[in-house]
């Protein structure tokens, strides 16, 4: 096929607003009309190798997601599926934060079509609504969590069912194999600092040993009165997870797992 001839199939499968610009030897600039909630357009290159042609949006949908995503949280979570299942159903391929798509049988039109679905699909992790957010952010609690402490010592979602056998005071994640364990909470909102300046207060009425740590979500959004009542009884906290990996990491290995 002629660069017409793919250019006419473009804006035939996909839309009449596709161009092709010419940047090189067997390069093509895809020009679409399909853009990022910024206002961005996503970038589409059309190029050949090994006598191949393939897509490749040479990996600029990764590095403009990353904008407002820390680069370690999109490959986490929630985020990290919406992002999987995207690559899989249109079978696109990430090398190295690259995502390519080779074109089928000179099925140029059909190729682009899945190639900007999948994009779109992509940037869908800058919509996760509250609950998804919400469910993102205990999903990547726990994959940090998971990571860092075997499985032996640790417990999510805890509580003492001999004291507390309906669970009313949890705690995210319990790590064991010390004299003292050390409970760890992550807490998103106002409601879950409240409810877990609750729940130290009745440890303490049980006279239970423990160290706790709190991980935000985002310390700033707590309400100055609550976070004051909570800081009272809580040991050690982080103002927010994204940003705190490699801390956290360090509190683990530095001072929890060696609490006496």
């Amino acid at each position: 096929m002629t660069v017409s001839d793919i250019q006419l199939d473009f804006q035939r499968k996909v839309s009449d607003k596709v161009n092709i610009v010419q940047e090189g030897i067997d390069r093509y600039r895809v020009l679409t009309p399909f853009r990022f909630d910024d206002g961005d357009h996503l970038a589409i290159v059309l190029k050949q190798h090994q006598n191949r042609w393939a897509f490749t949006d040479e990996a600029h949908t990764f590095m403009h997601l990353t904008y407002d995503i820390d680069e370690s949280d999109l490959h986490r979570g929630n985020r990290q599926k919406i992002i999987s299942d995207a690559l899989s159903v249109f079978h696109v391929e990430d090398i190295d934060g690259e995502l390519t798509m080779e074109v089928p049988d000179q099925q140029y039109g059909d190729a682009l079509f899945d190639f900007v679905q999948a994009l779109l699909k992509i940037t869908d992790v800058n919509f996760l609504t509250r609950e998804r957010v919400r469910t993102t952010f205990n999903d990547d609690f726990q994959a940090l969590f998971a990571g860092l402490i075997p499985e032996e010592r640790r417990s999510f979602n805890w509580h003492d069912t001999s004291r507390d056998p309906e669970g009313k005071y949890t705690v995210s994640c319990r790590i064991n194999g010390m004299p003292r364990p050390v409970f760890v909470f992550a807490l998103l909102n106002d409601n879950q600092t409240r409810d877990t300046t609750i729940t130290l207060h009745q440890f303490e009425k049980w006279e239970m040993p423990f160290n706790s740590v709190a991980i935000f979500n985002d310390q700033e959004t707590i309400d100055r009165k609550v976070l004051a009542r909570f800081s009272d009884v809580c040991d050690k906290q982080f103002s927010n997870l994204n940003s705190n990996h490699d801390r956290i990491e360090r509190f683990v290995n530095d001072v929890m797992l060696n609490l006496n």
